[in-house]
């Protein structure tokens, strides 16, 4: 199968291509091969709102469901068994590129239970569950950067145990991120594991800052406020790859990661999610065009990324050198009357709001699905 110029020219770029959504159906069908093997896909991505869709819709998961509930499993393990079977088959379909780059990508993420967002504890025995259940080292646990979750996040990295940070939104949560990352990989040296083999993405979200902003914009109502919808998400993104290269990539604050590195650690890569554009005014693939550069990850909605194999446009490195210019964009959105601590509070706590209505969704279809099957 024929790689698409586009997306070839996206990955050579720099941008490792992970498509956001996992089902049964696009593993049994050849869908997600195909998408690998045309469209760059490196990586796959997963959430509760993700699993749910895919529980929801056809019979993919009927067959299991029926020996689940003849054997008496409830809603919860019925739940984990059956997203951990998704999760591992993928793991396997992205084994060889695991291997080929040498763990950087061929990465599957699962997500643990939303509801433990605000507990420390809960996250940290979840997560080292799915590791050992999943059983696969290309496995990505993904961990909310809440407050409670940035210790787990640091606790699980001591493990052992590669991580994907999500539901990051401000660049000053992203930097206490990176800083979680590291004191779990310093740990993890001292320790004695093998800290060549653990990586870590942070998912730094995009559009939905832009869908906060440019509602607030709007009833502010002015010349100047409505002139800064649509520049908010990119501009964030832009200071968070500033950050990311203060640390990561030779900045003034590399010297942390810098002896870790020596020791085989590798820099926890910026990966842009919530990539879907959601205001149809805008370009269905700027959030690809205007965050290309190197050692980043977008994970992508098929449609979005359909989109930018059909037309979508490189012009070069849309990150580096920048941050000048988006912070410029901050402060004109301060100026505006945006009250940004606010945003970004917001965003936090409806992303984890989010996940777990999504999650309820899941248990109650699952809890039907068992019922059916079994009788009751």
């Amino acid at each position: 199968m024929t790689q698409n110029t586009n997306t070839a020219a996206l990955s050579a770029a720099g941008v490792s291509v992970w498509l956001d959504d996992l089902s049964r159906d696009r593993i049994k069908s050849g869908n997600l091969q195909g998408l690998i093997d045309s469209r760059n896909v490196v990586g796959v991505t997963t959430n509760p709102t993700i699993f749910q869709g895919a529980l929801a819709k056809g019979h993919a998961y009927d067959e299991q469901v029926t020996e689940l509930a003849a054997r008496g499993a409830d809603v919860d393990s019925a739940i984990r068994t059956i997203t951990t079977d998704d999760v591992r088959a993928a793991c396997d379909l992205f084994a060889d590129i695991f291997a080929e780059t040498k763990g950087v990508d061929g990465r599957v993420s699962i997500e643990v239970d939303p509801r433990l967002a605000f507990d420390t504890d809960g996250t940290v025995a979840q997560a080292i569950e799915l590791w050992k259940i999943v059983d696969r080292p290309n496995l990505l646990i993904k961990i909310p950067a809440t407050e409670a979750g940035l210790p787990a996040i640091t606790r699980v990295i001591s493990e052992g145990i590669s991580v994907n940070v999500t539901l990051i939104f401000s660049v000053q949560r992203y930097i206490s991120v990176m800083g979680a990352y590291l004191d779990g990989l310093r740990n993890a040296h001292t320790a004695g594991h093998d800290i060549a083999g653990i990586h870590s993405v942070a998912s730094f979200f995009v559009s939905r800052v832009d869908t906060e902003i440019d509602k607030r914009l709007e009833g502010i109502g002015t010349a100047e406020a409505l002139a800064l919808r649509g520049k908010a998400g990119i501009a964030n993104a832009r200071l968070a790859y500033a950050a990311y290269q203060d640390v990561f990539d030779g900045g003034a604050h590399a010297s942390v990661y810098g002896k870790l590195a020596s020791a085989g650690g590798n820099a926890q890569r910026p990966l842009w999610a919530s990539t879907g554009v959601k205001n149809p005014e805008y370009p269905d693939t700027m959030y690809i065009t205007e965050l290309v550069g190197p050692n980043t990850v977008n994970t992508l909605p098929e449609k979005t990324l359909e989109a930018f194999a059909d037309h979508g446009v490189l012009e070069g490195n849309r990150l580096a050198g920048l941050a000048a210019e988006a912070q410029q964009v901050f402060d004109q959105l301060v100026a505006a009357g945006i009250d940004l601590a606010d945003v970004f509070g917001v965003l936090e706590t409806e992303g984890v709001d989010k996940f777990v209505a999504s999650w309820d969704d899941l248990l109650a279809a699952t809890t039907e699905k068992l019922q059916v099957a079994g009788g009751n």
